[in-house]
């Protein structure tokens, strides 16, 4: 085989190359993992060039349930390839502290179960990472207030918190949030059991665009703060499990909120077929709905939550709701024909 024979491969080979594995890369990028990645990098000098040479593979970092997270994050942000990075997840990883987080710059970040964060780690967050839009720290008992105070001096453009069993801040958080980041979509406050109805109102008043609001397990609020919910007019996941002062006029009051279509109210002991009814009939996009252990609701606000809602729902939980008759599978088909899951707590 001569020379003329070998180069028309040769230039197949060189096109496929160039060409055709990063576009393929491009294509599969989004839902190859970090460590699949990663690893391939090691199958040939040539296509570590190719990978390295392609940014949009390289903005996010995942760490996830690792050990010596830390000296990972600050190996690989050491990287040129990770030098636009825009989403960390440090979920539930080990061996992260304070200092880890000095060399930072990213839009999103999660920080969920990372217990040894401090409000000085929160501080070196904040000054490093001013493009940041969507920030977890769920389950943190040592960040408080002065945390979220240098969050919200130097973080302009957030659009999602989570704060969840964030126990040590209080309603002075909520009163920074409110005042500094009113394009707020999404907010999770569960179990932050140092908030009042002051603060979750300065909240509900000047944060008009919450399309997402977790209260789950805050039995501290009254009517005099669920009412309020009612001036969210992009609402659309509401969960209130737990809210033992919820009534059934607060109720009402959040069935103005016409575009929910998630609604946990699981617990909320209170509630009767008045509630549910003021609900079935204001948010007619309902999609998931939780009644567990209400033992005030009857038939009736079934057979009225059916009329407004049947071509709508596809969760429905009543278990525990012992004034509603018709529980079995069949039945509920028969007032919702949409319904695919039946139960959402164990």
């Amino acid at each position: 085989m001569d020379a003329k024979e070998i180069e028309p491969k040769q230039t197949a080979t060189t096109t496929w190359n160039r060409e055709t594995i990063p576009k393929v890369m491009k294509i599969v990028s989004t839902k190859l993992p970090q460590r699949d990645l990663v690893s391939l990098l090691l199958v040939s000098p040539w296509l570590y060039r190719t990978l390295t040479c392609f940014p949009p593979l390289w903005m996010a970092l995942d760490f996830r349930e690792m050990n010596k997270a830390g000296d990972r994050l600050i190996a690989a942000t050491s990287l040129p390839r990770y030098q636009h990075v825009k989403e960390i997840n440090l979920e539930f990883a080990q061996d992260i502290e304070d200092e880890h987080l000095e060399v930072l710059q990213s839009k999103s970040l999660n920080l969920n179960g990372c217990q040894k964060i401090s409000d000085k780690g929160i501080e070196a967050i904040a000054s490093t990472c001013s493009k940041l839009k969507v920030f977890s720290i769920y389950w943190n008992v040592r960040v408080t207030d002065i945390g979220i105070k240098h969050v919200v001096e130097n973080c302009k453009q957030i659009v999602d918190l989570n704060f969840s069993g964030c126990k040590n801040i209080s309603d002075k958080a909520l009163q920074l949030i409110a005042e500094n980041y009113q394009e707020l979509e999404s907010l999770n406050l569960t179990r932050c059991i140092k908030l009042t109805d002051g603060g979750l109102q300065q909240i509900l008043s000047k944060c008009s665009s919450l399309q997402s609001l977790n209260l789950y397990a805050l039995s501290s609020f009254t009517d005099k703060a669920y009412k309020k919910i009612s001036s969210l007019p992009l609402l659309k996941f509401l969960d209130l499990c737990g809210a033992q002062n919820l009534s059934d006029e607060g109720l009402s009051c959040i069935a103005k909120c016409k575009n929910i279509v998630s609604l946990n109210l699981t617990w909320c002991v209170r509630v009767t077929d008045v509630g549910v009814v003021a609900i079935a009939e204001g948010c007619t996009s309902l999609e998931f709905l939780s009644l567990f252990g209400i033992v005030g609701v009857t038939d009736k606000c079934l057979e009225v939550l059916s009329r407004f809602c049947s071509n709508t729902v596809t969760t429905l939980d009543v278990n525990g709701c012992i004034g509603i008759k018709r529980r079995s599978r069949d039945e509920l088909l028969q007032l919702f024909p949409r319904l695919r899951c039946f139960k959402v707590h164990s």
